[in-house]
């Protein structure tokens, strides 16, 4: 079936559109990510979507569609924690593969997942690989203390292909939210999602609390869901659609700040994170601290 219809409702300019229902908005992502809608489709869908703006509703539709399609890591006994990866690295080393290593360390199952969006920055993938992580082949269950890579083209193709959109019209679409507030599990998980401007906050926001996933939402490190090692940001919890306020954000002029390597290819970035865990260089208190609010979300009933 034709998207047409949808795009005339969404198409009328910032001022004009109409928002989606959360049942059209799971329809219309439905037979986008299904591949039945031509190029031509696709390409009015992003650029409408990119001046309207998705509403709360419409991203938990694109969720319910996107949801239904992905190849879903197996149940677990303890939620799996979920952290996105598709910003990587640009002036600041990427250290979500720290964070995921560190729970790990914990006694946490992490999926992490993504796949390259800009390939001038280096990507967790690319560290993860470094430190003895490959990408997964085929999804499988998750064993405690272990962290995995999943390329979201082993989740779900067609969510790849909405991605690299951006690589020909050169804008974002909702793909690029999508992916940060998708949980790719069957059983519970915590999912730990990131934004970069406050106007992006707001809506993820409503959407977490909408959906009722368990989450936890901060400004994350240049995109990336680790929380900035200079300067802890604020922090807010999900559990069934309410907000738990976890973290102030830390204000006032810097103390200390901690040791970073300034060279952020992948094997530099990964030396430094084996540094951290053999206990030889600090945890940067901002990601302590995240970890700590992780895991109680992993813990809570």
């Amino acid at each position: 079936m034709p998207i047409s219809h949808y795009i005339k409702e969404i198409g009328r300019g910032k001022e004009g559109a109409r928002a989606l229902s959360r049942e059209q908005a799971a329809d219309l992502m439905g037979q986008v990510l299904d591949g039945s809608v031509s190029d031509l489709e696709i390409g009015a869908f992003c650029l409408a979507m990119r001046i309207k703006g998705e509403t709360p509703e419409e991203m938990a539709g694109f969720l319910d569609a996107t949801h239904a399609r992905t190849a879903r890591v197996p149940s677990t006994l303890r939620p799996v924690v979920v952290l996105p990866s598709y910003n990587g690295a640009r002036k600041l080393p990427v250290l979500t593969p720290l964070l995921a290593l560190l729970l790990a360390r914990e006694g946490a199952s992490v999926l992490v997942h993504g796949t390259p969006t800009e390939d001038s920055r280096i990507s967790a993938a690319s560290v993860l690989s470094v430190l003895g992580t490959p990408s997964l082949a085929a999804v499988r269950p998750l064993h405690a203390g272990e962290v995995v890579f999943a390329p979201t083209g082993l989740l779900l193709p067609g969510l790849k292909r909405l991605l690299d959109v951006r690589r020909v019209v050169g804008l974002r679409n909702p793909a690029h939210s999508l992916v940060k507030l998708m949980s790719p599990c069957v059983g519970p998980s915590v999912l730990v999602s990131s934004y970069t401007h406050p106007e992006y906050a707001q809506s993820m926001a409503a959407t977490l609390s909408l959906t009722g996933q368990r989450a936890l939402l901060l400004r994350g490190t240049e995109g990336e869901v680790v929380a900035d090692a200079r300067r802890t940001p604020e922090m807010t919890g999900y559990v069934n659609g309410q907000a738990l306020a976890l973290q102030a954000a830390q204000t006032g002029a810097l103390v200390q700040v901690p040791e970073l390597p300034r060279d952020i290819s992948a094997a530099s970035t990964a030396s430094y994170i084996q540094l951290v865990l053999a206990g030889k260089l600090p945890v940067p208190a901002p990601i302590a601290r995240q970890v700590q609010h992780i895991l109680h979300l992993v813990e809570l009933p």
